[in-house]
């Protein structure tokens, strides 16, 4: 019925056959690309990806399948701005309008580009990047391992500057710098290296388009460069374009050439300051040298001047020792006591002699071998202490220093201890250890 009011006897249609209605309606525009705002992201077990797109008031619901979403080179999350292809449908379970797409790009934005800053984002927050993972790169290293094309300019750049500065051995993993095998080469070309034993890797390439980095922006390249135990220098080739492989790794070069100056010392510059380094030296030890002549000299003065001091007062104490054991010699006492014996003698005589004086005088004899002994047993500790303190003179004489090799110079009586006081010509006595014999000057040491 047209027109007029509605009747309760016009049929009505199936909720279901609406539905069915609708869809093959929207099928028929086919495939649409709708631009709009990422919102309400969800992905359950399933895999499928669930979300909305805003266009200012208005929201679309959408799906991606798994099978579309795993062809994305970038993840879907909220706040993007995307384009995305896809067919319009309405789902029965509820009859709401919805979006099934297949593809989706980021809007003004490549989708690398977009894959690559979340890449980046994601590493980033593993702390990948971070400072204070970089390592020293070793002063002098004993190998150096390259990463690189052996067909490209940036190994030749590199050798030579190598063998220009401080020639250093070179180990070199060919592997390819771009293409789809070049991710995995230069992973394993790294862990070669470091199974080879080197103390650092250069890894890179040489100049080209940006597109070329991919290779140098791979997970799995980033992620052995920040797990390699040696230190690696990224040298690219770019620069102003930084790839992910500079940003993981220990130090960054701008080319290869410049990547072989940070790992070798420049050699003439060494030369240079080991010549300087040498020169200070000599001076220093010139000086040192010096000082210590001086502080020989003082000290060779001082312990002459103390040796003459030890040596008088020995004497002064001989001197005293000798007068007292002049007393004590047996042969002095003996005429001592003879002298009394001869005057005991005389008066016994002439006061009782006879039996008396034998008595007595077998008493002088016997009190004169006493005497005697302990006179021997007097001297012989006198003889004794004499000798040691005769070792203690002989030890604190000048002479036992030129016993060891040692001889001392004068000239006129006067000790030499400067060359400036002797001229050529001059007649000088050299006292060593055993005897004494004269030299004549005939010029300063050549």
């Amino acid at each position: 019925m047209v027109g007029g009011a509605p009747s309760s006897r016009d049929k009505p249609m199936g909720i279901a056959e609406v539905v069915r209605l609708a869809h093959r309606s929207l099928d028929q525009l086919g495939l649409l690309w709708l631009e709009g705002e990422v919102t309400q992201v969800s992905q359950p077990p399933s895999g499928h990806l669930y979300f909305s797109l805003r266009d200012g008031s208005a929201v679309l619901s959408a799906v991606m399948w798994s099978r579309d979403l795993a062809r994305l080179r970038f993840k879907i999350v909220p706040g993007q701005t995307l384009r995305v292809r896809g067919r319009l449908e309405v789902y029965e379970r509820d009859g709401k309008l919805q979006l099934s797409a297949d593809f989706a790009e980021p809007a003004g934005l490549g989708a690398a580009a977009l894959a690559l800053e979340q890449l980046k984002q994601r590493l980033a927050a593993e702390g990948m990047f971070a400072p204070e993972k970089k390592r020293p790169l070793p002063r002098f290293p004993r190998r150096i391992g390259v990463v690189t094309s052996r067909n490209g300019a940036a190994i030749h750049d590199i050798i030579r500057t190598i063998q220009r500065r401080l020639p250093t051995p070179i180990l070199i993993a060919d592997a390819a710098v771009q293409g789809p095998n070049a991710p995995a080469q230069l992973v394993n070309g790294m862990g070669m290296l470091y199974r080879a034993g080197v103390d650092v890797i250069i890894i890179g390439r040489g100049g080209g388009a940006v597109t070329d980095l991919s290779a140098f922006n791979h997970e799995r390249v980033v992620r052995t460069i920040s797990r390699c135990p040696i230190p690696i220098v990224s040298a690219v080739g770019h620069e102003t374009d930084l790839s992910l492989a500079d940003l993981a790794a220990d130090a960054r070069a701008s080319t290869p050439t410049a990547a072989a100056e940070l790992c070798v010392q420049d050699g003439f510059a060494l030369r240079e300051q080991l010549v300087k380094e040498r020169r200070r030296l000599d001076r220093e030890v010139r000086h040192m040298l010096s000082r210590a002549h001086q502080d020989l000299d003082r000290c060779s003065e001082a312990l002459h001047a103390r040796g003459e001091r030890v040596l008088a007062k020995h004497r002064r104490d001989l001197d005293v020792l000798a007068h007292q054991l002049a007393g004590l010699h047996p042969r002095a006492q003996l005429l001592t006591h003879r002298a009394a014996l001869g005057e005991l003698e005389r008066r016994l005589s002439a006061a009782h002699p006879g039996p008396r004086l034998a008595r007595a005088k077998q008493a002088l004899d016997l009190l004169i071998s006493r005497r005697e002994a302990a006179m021997r047993s007097h001297f012989d500790q006198r003889h004794r202490k004499l000798g040691k303190l005769g070792a203690q003179m002989a030890a604190l004489s000048p002479l036992a220093v030129l016993d060891r090799g040692y001889a001392m110079v004068a000239k006129q009586g006067e000790i030499i201890r400067d060359a400036a006081q002797v001229a050529e010509g001059d007649t000088l006595e050299v006292r060593v250890a055993r005897g004494v014999f004269e030299v004549v000057v005939k010029g300063p040491a050549k």
